[in-house]
């Protein structure tokens, strides 16, 4: 039973037309999955990743076209990242963002690795990491069909930060009960404020890392478009999966039970500073009901939503 590293991350967005002209014309991501969230299939749900939809790989998108404005603070996932190969490739991005009128920092050393943040046009916080030293969790294959060269293309998950108002608690679920192993550390942004700390599991490296970042001078984050809603993390399959139930339900951590997401199965559970975390299995994958090489090009449903397809289609606006 490891943890293998980060699986996906899910955002919310408002306008999901929108969302998709930036994450694969601007970032050059693919669509590879065009779904609805299960929960709630009225909203569309959009998968982004690599060229296969590897685990690691994917940004996905709930569509809440009434979500209103997000107001940042604490317990929260406040930061997503997704690597490029490596240093030449932020100076590509940097100008690209330039030409296209996407919000953008300078590019700068954070936790050993040259970095560059951006924000998307819901003001979504993203930051392009570069691989250029990393060692551990392979990286994907960019899409070959991609406006962006391949050489530079986004080719995963990097690591995510978590906000929070008390760190010992959330540190405490990833070492003692999620394996994790502490790092390292880094400065803060913020002058003043504490170190922000790395935790890493399996293999290591930029996509199996979690950073902390503990602000007791921040109210808690209002959710809206342009935050996260939860971080997934890497299970090998369903056997490890229920090991892992049985982890939590001895720890008495509450936790959702086993969830079939058709693509992968999961169990949800909250940290101590109630922040949404998801352990998903690696397969079956995107692939398992439609061709690899059409990935996302028309709606998929699983199964037991299938019956109910005109209904939803109808209610979708087409993107």
């Amino acid at each position: 039973m490891e943890i293998k590293g980060i699986h996906h991350v899910s955002a919310i967005t408002a306008n999901a037309k929108e969302n998709l002209h930036f994450y694969t014309a601007i970032l050059g991501m693919r669509l590879v999955k065009k779904t609805v969230n299960q929960d709630a299939p009225s909203m569309y749900h959009l998968f982004y990743a690599d060229e296969k939809g590897n685990p690691g790989t994917d940004l996905t998108f709930f569509e809440i076209p009434r979500a209103g404005q997000t107001y940042q603070g604490t317990n929260s996932i406040s930061v997503t990242s997704l690597r490029v190969p490596n240093d030449q490739a932020l100076d590509y991005w940097k100008s690209r963002f330039e030409e296209m009128n996407v919000s953008h920092g300078e590019i700068k050393e954070q936790a050993g690795r040259m970095t560059l943040s951006f924000t998307d046009f819901e003001a979504q916080r993203l930051v392009l990491v570069s691989d250029e030293n990393n060692e551990g969790v392979k990286a994907g294959t960019p899409w070959h069909q991609s406006p962006v060269p391949k050489e530079f293309g986004i080719t995963g998950l990097g690591p995510s930060r978590l906000t929070v108002g008390n760190i010992a608690g959330t540190a405490s679920l990833l070492t003692e009960t999620f394996g994790f192993r502490k790092k390292g550390q880094y400065p803060s942004d913020e002058t003043g404020k504490p170190d922000i700390l790395v935790f890493e599991t399996g293999e290591g490296g930029s996509g199996a890392e979690i950073h902390l970042e503990e602000r007791t001078d921040l109210p808690s984050e209002r959710p809206g478009r342009g935050s996260v809603h939860h971080i997934a993390l890497r299970v090998d399959n369903e056997e490890e999966l229920l090991q892992w139930i049985n982890r939590l339900n001895q720890n008495g951590i509450m936790n959702s039970s086993f969830v079939d997401r058709f693509y992968f199965r999961s169990v949800y559970l909250k940290d101590p500073n109630n922040i949404t975390i998801e352990l998903a299995t690696d397969g079956p994958g995107f692939d398992s009901d439609e061709p690899l090489e059409s990935l996302g090009e028309s709606l998929a449903l699983p199964p037991f939503l299938e019956n109910r397809r005109e209904e939803i289609e109808r209610r979708l606006k087409p993107l």
